[in-house]
Parts: C-alpha cells; structure tokens; sequence
C-alpha cells in the first residue's frame, strides 16, 4: 500500500503537532513515537501513558438475537459474560485459522459491538454478513468512533479528572460522558497495565484526546505510539494477529485456547479446533528470552543444535528487562520446555535464548 492510499484517523493533525514519527500499519497512517519507544514503554508501567488506536475497527451487530447469533459464529462464550462486560474472542474459518481476534462488547441481547483489527474489519464484517439470518444487520462503523487507550497504574486518576467512570470490573464497560460528549469506557487493553479503552464519536475525537493528553501529563506520563504498544504486548505475550495469530496459526497452536467455548454447541471452525486440540498441535507458542546480547526480530530460524525446531512470530528489545525477548512456534515434537536453551539464527549470528512461558514480565490488570 502506498503512502498516497494509507488512511488517517481522526487526530493526526494533533500528532503531527506533538511531533510524532509514523509508519504504516493496517492500512493506516500511524504514530510509532513521540519522545522515543523506550520512555514512553517506561512510562506506561509507571505512571500513565495515552495511545490512539483509532485505527482499530468498529462495527455493530444488531437485531432479535444479534448475542446468540454472534455467539454462534465467534469463539468464546457470551454465555460467560452479559450486558455491560466485554470479552476477547476470535472468529475462525472452518479449517479452524483465525480470520481476527477482536473484542466483543455485550450492549444487550439485541445488540453487540465489535473491535476488530484494522485491516481485517472488511473480513470480518462481511463473514458476518453472509451468515446472518434475517433480522440480523451488521454495520461496519469503523469512522464513526475512534478508540484511545489510558494504560498505566495512574490510567484510573487521569479519567477520574474528566469525571468519567474508573469503578468496574475488567473487561466490563459503561457508557458515559464527557463535557456532554458521549464515551464509551471499557476497562480493556493491550499492554499488561490497569488501563481503560475510551471510544468517543469520531467527531468528538480531538477535544476528548487533548483533554486525556493534559490530564495524562499532569499526572507525570505522555503520549505512546504502536512502538511502546508492541514493545508493551510482546512483553505480555499478547497475540498479534499476522503474526502469533492468522489463516495458518490456530488458537490451539497460539495458546489461546481460553478464548474458545468449548463447551458451546457452535462456533466457526468448532470441528477443526476439537480434533487439533485431541490430536495436539504440530506447534506450540512459547517464548524466547536471550541470554547472548542481540534484538530478535520476527522470522528467524529456532534451533536445537542443528536441527531447527521453530521460528519466531513477533521480536523486540525488552526495556522492563534489557534483554531481547520473542514469541515463537516451537515443533511440539522437539519436546522444549520452558527452561531449555535453544540458539536463534539472527542474520547468520547464532545467539542463545531460554525457552520461558510468557508473560515475559508480572501483569497488572487488576
């Protein structure tokens, strides 16, 4: 995609104002830093950082059970959860890849609301479409919210001082408002921390952000691009679909099993998802922690000696932990275990890494 076809979310104007560098992403013009990846990573598990994630999908099922057909079609369970609570899941093909993973807003029976990722809310939508019954719409509503992400310990004291709600459960929601502009709040997000998604209207974007941007810095933290935001899930092991999720790599083989309802009569891809689970895998993700000097980056060879027994699927430099860390598939078949030391083919380089269970660092999303 060229520079001229990326799209621009609602705020870039603002981003450009506090300097930020971009990059594509999705399809999309984003910001990758202000200040720099590692402060505003550092900030995020300290005080409070800000990111816009406009970008990500929007759309909203609706109709006479609209929560049991989409029930029906994604993978977990909103038998699990209710109005007012949101839930992570995934929409599969038959084989049982994953077309997205994507969060789930339970509004009421009659009404769910969908984050997908950027690139795959077309997809998604339109699977949705061709299994609707009659009475069932699907409105792809990607420019009519944007999403900005309060993650941090101090996320709770920053939308506190716009008098918007901070007392809920994880993963629950409510719908709020501020200075007579309507939010969604959802106690959600992507980097480990206590943190909270806001979803106000597309065109209310940039008098929510400024006022998020000058109550974050008052409370010490600033403003965080897709570097901090990948620096941050990689650390948790979150799943980034394209690379530890996609068409060719099953919730079974990324170890996102959790999200799937097992129990449920039907999902997209229910068959498949049994039999690989019986079965088990042929991989399995886990994570990868150096123990030589080096940054691991996504597509290097996994070996054991010489034998090579995976690849990574996502890489970075850890600022928690000043190491390089990564998340691969590892051949179930090699038998590694979390505390076993493999090397990684980084550019001809061989550097030693420890096979460790993700997460990488201890979450707070509590």
């Amino acid at each position: 995609m060229t520079d001229e076809t990326l799209q621009q979310g609602p705020i870039h104007a603002v981003h450009v104002e506090l300097g930020a560098t971009f990059a594509p992403f999705g399809g999309w013009e984003m910001p990758v830093q202000y200040a720099g990846t590692v402060a505003e990573h550092t900030a995020v598990r300290t005080t409070v950082g800000v990111f816009d994630v406009s970008h990500l999908g929007k759309a909203t099922v609706r109709g006479a059970g609209a929560a049991a057909f989409v029930n029906a079609a994604l993978t977990n369970d909103l038998g699990r959860v209710g109005p007012g609570k949101a839930q992570y899941t995934l929409c599969c093909t038959e084989q049982g890849g994953v077309i997205d993973d994507l969060i789930a807003y339970y509004v009421s029976d009659d009404e769910i609301f969908l984050v997908p990722n950027a690139a795959n809310t077309a997809a998604v939508v339109a699977e949705l479409r061709k299994a609707a019954p009659e009475g069932i719409t699907i409105t792809d509503e990607h420019r009519e919210y944007a999403v900005f992400a309060v993650q941090g310990p101090k996320s709770a004291e920053v939308l506190a001082a716009l008098g918007l709600p901070t007392d809920m459960e994880y993963m629950a929601f409510a719908d709020a408002e501020w200075d007579g502009r309507p939010v969604r709040v959802c106690r959600t997000g992507y980097t480990g921390e206590h943190g909270y998604e806001l979803l106000p209207r597309w065109a209310d974007a940039e008098a929510v952000f400024r006022a998020l941007a000058a109550q974050v810095e008052a409370a010490g933290g600033q403003p965080a691009g897709l570097g901090a935001r990948d620096t941050l899930r990689t650390e948790m092991g979150y799943p980034l679909h394209g690379h530890e999720l996609s068409p060719e790599i099953s919730p079974v083989q990324a170890r996102a099993g959790w999200a799937v309802g097992w129990k449920k009569p039907e999902f997209w891809g229910k068959a498949a998802l049994e039999q690989e689970k019986s079965a088990g895998p042929r991989r399995i993700l886990l994570g990868l922690k150096a123990l030589d000097r080096g940054v691991l980056r996504q597509g290097q060879t996994v070996l054991r000696g010489e034998e090579a027994v995976g690849e990574t699927t996502s890489g970075t430099f850890s600022p928690s932990l000043k190491v390089g860390i990564a998340l691969a598939l590892l051949n179930t078949d090699a038998g590694l275990e979390p505390g076993d030391e493999v090397v990684v083919d980084v550019r001809g380089r061989r550097l030693r890494a420890e096979v460790v269970r993700p997460p990488f660092v201890t979450p707070h999303t509590s």
